[in-house]
């Protein structure tokens, strides 16, 4: 199912990353509350070590402001904590002021030594709700002033928010000096796929059936052709993996044994991204599924039950889950952000049972950016694996 031309020389390497449970998204059993596994910053530097050990590439660092940590200073805490691997936080576009954000940023990458990576969220804010349109307009003036931050020698910007003229930007220089970080986004309306085809990198989705991906794939390549871009492809997916399919499948029936579901739709509806259209195409998953939750033969809709967001998980052995993530990759994905409950242990299981399998890379800088330039390593990330 190859859908799209990706002209990296590594294509047949991924970027394999972890996520760090910042927003209290840590179960032994969904939906129960566990003190030990709420989020704090011992447990989730914790995640972000262990990560690093197995030789994860990058780590999604979340953000949300009613159950998480505050992400920009959890990254700033684990830059001492990880000398390897990338970090990859999301940064809910209007929540600082642009040029602030921009200098914070660019701290942060010279901290890390240029393993920074940036998620772009477009979400409401807690207690107050926009139109779709104009957070959409809101994130990707953002984009675009961070860019002139990272790229130029001041800013210049007149747009609907935000205006600004002459401000210097030597504050705002990142590590990173050929364009600032990788950006990460994801989205299905019409003008996120705009905001992402024209500026970001990485173009990231929740689960679905492999042929709505593909679809999916050929919108977003379309549009970033229109701009002569050539963006990376990312899915952001929970896992169960064991020796056994038997074993796997026995353990996501644990994972949901004690749901409540009323409290499962207190969880998802608590998210300030619980309305948007990715969320209401991740419940339709669940009601596509079959008796036992599976919209596909190895991927079980059963997390989105207590969850918004990513719903849904790949369950089987590792040589399942490895023939699964070598067809995504036919398709044309080279990043994946997995995660699996307790995050700890999931994350000891796919770094044995998947990582060492798998040939992994960081996403090359320059891919997509300018495509008539040879793809470059992110400054600092070096040659891992």
């Amino acid at each position: 199912m190859t859908i799209v031309p990706i002209t990296s020389p590594e294509l047949d390497a991924a970027e394999v990353s972890f996520f760090s449970a910042l927003c209290s998204d840590d179960y032994q059993f969904l939906g129960v509350p566990d003190k030990a596994l709420k989020s704090s910053w011992a447990h989730c530097s914790e995640i972000v070590k262990r990560s690093e050990s197995h030789g994860f590439r990058n780590i999604l660092c979340p953000s949300s402001y009613q159950v998480g940590q505050d992400t920009l200073s959890f990254v700033a805490g684990c830059a001492p904590l990880t000398s390897q691997m990338n970090l990859l936080a999301a940064v809910r576009c209007g929540e600082m002021q642009p040029i602030m954000l921009a200098r914070t940023i660019a701290t942060l990458d010279h901290m890390l030594e240029g393993r920074l990576t940036i998620n772009i969220i477009s979400s409401d804010f807690p207690g107050q709700v926009e139109d779709s349109a104009y957070r959409y307009q809101r994130s990707r003036e953002v984009v675009e002033i961070l860019r002139q931050a990272w790229t130029q020698d001041e800013i210049n910007y007149e747009g609907e928010i935000y205006q600004f003229a002459g401000v210097p930007t030597d504050p705002a220089k990142p590590y990173q000096q050929n364009g600032g970080p990788l950006l990460y986004f994801g989205g299905y309306s019409p003008a996120a796929v705009e905001l992402c085809a024209q500026h970001c990198d990485v173009y990231l989705m929740w689960p679905e059936t492999k042929e709505d991906l593909a679809a999916r794939m050929r919108t977003v390549h379309e549009r970033a052709a229109a701009y002569n871009r050539t963006l990376d492809y990312g899915l952001r997916v929970h896992m169960v993996v064991r020796d056994t399919e038997q074993e796997a499948r026995e353990y996501a029936r644990e994972l949901v044994s004690q749901l409540d579901d009323d409290a499962g739709k207190a969880i998802r509806e608590r998210a300030l991204d619980s309305t948007s259209l990715g969320v209401s195409r991740q419940a339709r998953n669940r009601e596509l599924a079959d008796m036992e939750g599976f919209i596909e033969p190895h991927l079980w809709t059963g997390v989105g039950r207590a969850r918004s967001g990513c719903g849904a998980a790949l369950v089987g052995s590792a040589d399942q889950i490895l023939s699964e993530i070598e067809s995504y990759q036919k398709m044309g994905m080279r990043s994946f952000i997995f995660s699996g409950y307790p995050h700890l242990d999931e994350c000891d299981y796919i770094g044995k049972l998947i990582l060492p399998e798998v040939k992994t890379c960081s996403l090359p800088h320059e891919y997509g950016r300018v495509p008539s330039q040879k793809p470059a390593t992110p400054l600092g990330a070096g040659d891992r694996k």
